[in-house]
C-alpha cells in the first residue's frame, strides 16, 4: 500500500519543492518505487527542480479529466530508476482538482506499485493545498526558523488534524517538521530562531534540519536536485531526513556552530 506524503507549509518561498524533489529522489535512491506530484496549478515549478520541463506533454488535470491516462502524463528521472514525476498544469485554475480526481489518481499510483506518493503543495491554504493535503498518511511541515514562517506553519497542522480524510475518520496524519535555511551563527547572534525554540512552539517530530547553503539555489537552477551533491552540507541534511522518514536512528547535524580549530582560525587571519 502506498503511503502518501505531503510537503507543505504556510508561508511561500520557504522550500517545499526543493524539498519535495529532495525528499522523493532520496527515497528512489533507497530502492523505493516513487511518485511526486506538483499541485501548484497554474505556478508549476517542480518540472523545472527536476529538469523535465520540456518533456511535459500531459499533465496532472489532463490525468484527472481524463484527456489523458497516467502512463502518459507520468515523467520518468533520468537519473533514479525508481523515480517519476506528475507535473502541474501551468493553464488551468486550482479548481480543477476535485476530491474524486485526486483520489482516482493516488489510488491508480497504488495499484501501480508505487510505495511512495509525495505531494508537493502550494503554499498557504487555497484549494491547491487542501487538496494536496487531504489524503495524507503524513505530513513534512517545512519551515525557516522565523517567527512568521513558524506560526503559518502552526496553522497547518492545525489543518491537517482537522480537515483531512484522516482527521474525518478520527484518526491523525503523522506529523514531523522540516526546518530549511537554517544558520547556527544567526542563531547566536538572535537572528533567527533556534532548533528548540521551534520545536517547542509546534511540539512536532523533527524530520531534518537543512542548514542555509548556496549549493540549494545553484541546484535548483541546475535542475538537479540537491539530495545528488553529497559533497554538501545541505544534500547529506536531506539525505539523512530520507534515512529518518525510513525509520532509521540518525543523529542530526547542521545544528550547532562549528568551532573551527587552530589551524583554520590562523589561515584565515594570514589570509
Amino acid at each position: 500500500m502506498a503511503r502518501i506524503i505531503v510537503v507543505t507549509s504556510g508561508k511561500g518561498g520557504v522550500g517545499k519543492t526543493t524539498t519535495s524533489a529532495a525528499i522523493s529522489s532520496g527515497l528512489a535512491l533507497r530502492g523505493h518505487k516513487t511518485a511526486v506530484i506538483d499541485f501548484d496549478i497554474g505556478l508549476r515549478n517542480l518540472d523545472i527542480v527536476m529538469n523535465c520541463e520540456r518533456r511535459v506533454v500531459y499533465d496532472f488535470v489532463n490525468v484527472i479529466n481524463g484527456d489523458a491516462n497516467l502512463r502518459q502524463a507520468l515523467i520518468k528521472d533520468k537519473r533514479v530508476e525508481n523515480l517519476y514525476i506528475l507535473p502541474a498544469s501551468q493553464t488551468r485554475d486550482k479548481d480543477a482538482l476535485t476530491v474524486e480526481g485526486v483520489e482516482k489518481v493516488l489510488t491508480d499510483l497504488a495499484a501501480d506499485g508505487f510505495e511512495y506518493i509525495i505531494c508537493d503543495s502550494p503554499a498557504g491554504i487555497e484549494h491547491g493545498a487542501f487538496m494536496a493535503l487531504y489524503f495524507a498518511d503524513t505530513a513534512i511541515v517545512v519551515a525557516n526558523p522565523e517567527v512568521s514562517s513558524v506560526r503559518d506553519s502552526d496553522r497547518i497542522l492545525g489543518i491537517l488534524q482537522s480537515k483531512s480524510r484522516r482527521a474525518e475518520n478520527g484518526e491523525r496524519v503523522e506529523e514531523c517538521l522540516l526546518l530549511t535555511r537554517y544558520n547556527p551563527e544567526r542563531v547566536a547572534k538572535g537572528e533567527m530562531l533556534a532548533v528548540a525554540d521551534v520545536e517547542e512552539i509546534l511540539a512536532t517530530k523533527l524530520l531534518g534540519v537543512i542548514p542555509e547553503s548556496e549549493t540549494v539555489l545553484k541546484a535548483s537552477n541546475q535542475g538537479v536536485p540537491v539530495i545528488h551533491d553529497a559533497t554538501s552540507t545541505a544534500g547529506q541534511a536531506y539525505t539523512d531526513a530520507v534515512a529518518r522518514l525510513l525509520g532509521d536512528d540518525v543523529e542530526h547535524r547542521f545544528i550547532n556552530m562549528e568551532h573551527k580549530g587552530l589551524f583554520k582560525r590562523l589561515f584565515r587571519r594570514s589570509a
